[in-house]
């Protein structure tokens, strides 16, 4: 994900409610208002894999929309008059038609759908280990070994939750950002500077954010930094320095860091926000359909952008449906 921080559409997370489930009281025409970004210029990628072909910029006004037990509408606001449209993140899919219907004078484009994992922290570690499969709690239980193995016998996670910590944490888990993928290929990595900082700083002054570096012999080799919502913690950097790959950081990092939230208590799901992918899918306890949107203003560039995306990412999935695997795989190598 981007890393924008959420604005809006918050309520309180009830542990009884299936994520799944829509309130009976809570229908598509029960609306809540959110708050978007201020209008900024937006890079709309055509990627093949992690390798963008091209991209077209837009002004568009951001709207992420945290992980939420009941279906709720949202009521976006008034759009600026500089702003080509909005971009919505996160929303349940079952609300995409009534969302756009809301909005008649703007065109809608899907850009993605996807499960939304989670995974909920209301619960012992044990527990949550035995909704893995026996084979995938021995691969874990062999990675956290490994690694304990390479480190003098002991897993060197450093957890930051204060203040006083936000400079030590940025400053290892910028060392290890500046060498990821997300950061090299997708500009996706932890941001720096004063006003990044100032605005950890807030959240840790509140209790809303948790930081994880992971150490290897004094050396930082993986991060993770969540920032809260309410009781929702939100999933929204981390990365791996590449030279440690066999010693599977990441998911050792991942692993600790929600044993100690399930030990913790403090907060009550783990959202993995935006996007599909193996790592979340392995850790999540859920998930539920959501898409992301754009609905732009209906000029005659606006439409050609849209449709030409839509065509793009269809075209993609229809070839890699029909490559064989031998080619299938030789395209994976070519876009990493």
């Amino acid at each position: 994900m981007d890393g924008q921080t959420f604005q809006g559409f918050t309520s309180e997370l009830d542990p009884d409610v299936d994520l799944h489930a829509t309130d009976s009281r809570s229908s598509a025409r029960t609306v809540h208002a959110v708050r978007a970004q201020p209008a900024a210029p937006v890079r709309l990628r055509f990627q093949l894999g992690a390798r963008t072909l091209f991209s077209v910029t837009r002004r568009l006004a951001r709207v992420a929309i945290p992980l939420e037990r009941r279906a709720l509408l949202p009521e976006l606001p008034t759009l600026d008059g500089d702003a080509d449209g909005f971009l919505v993140t996160g929303l349940r899919a079952d609300l995409r038609q009534a969302l756009t219907a809301a909005r008649p004078e703007l065109r809608p484009y899907l850009r993605h759908a996807y499960p939304r994992h989670y995974a909920s922290l209301q619960q012992d570690f044990d527990a949550y280990l035995a909704h893995f499969s026996g084979k995938t709690r021995s691969t874990l239980r062999r990675k956290l070994r490994k690694f304990a193995d390479q480190s003098g016998g002991t897993i060197d996670l450093r957890l930051y939750t204060r203040p006083t910590e936000v400079d030590d944490f940025f400053r290892h888990a910028r060392a290890v950002s500046a060498i990821t993928y997300q950061e090299r290929l997708l500009s996706a990595g932890l941001p720096d500077g004063d006003d990044a900082r100032a605005a950890t700083r807030a959240l840790a002054d509140r209790d809303m954010m948790r930081g994880w570096i992971l150490f290897l012999d004094g050396r930082p080799v993986s991060y993770l930094y969540a920032p809260a919502e309410e009781d929702t913690l939100i999933y929204a950097y981390l990365g791996y320095d590449p030279a440690f790959a066999d010693l599977s950081p990441g998911t050792v990092l991942q692993l600790e860091a929600l044993r100690t939230l399930m030990a913790e208590r403090r907060f009550r799901v783990f959202d993995f926000t935006e996007g599909d992918g193996q790592h979340k899918r392995q850790f999540a306890t859920g998930a539920v359909d959501c898409v992301d949107l754009l609905l732009l203003r209906p000029t005659l560039a606006n439409r050609a952008l849209g449709h030409g995306l839509g065509a793009f990412d269809a075209g993609i999935a229809a070839a890699k449906r029909l490559l064989p695997p031998p080619l299938a795989k030789l395209a994976r190598a070519l876009r990493r």
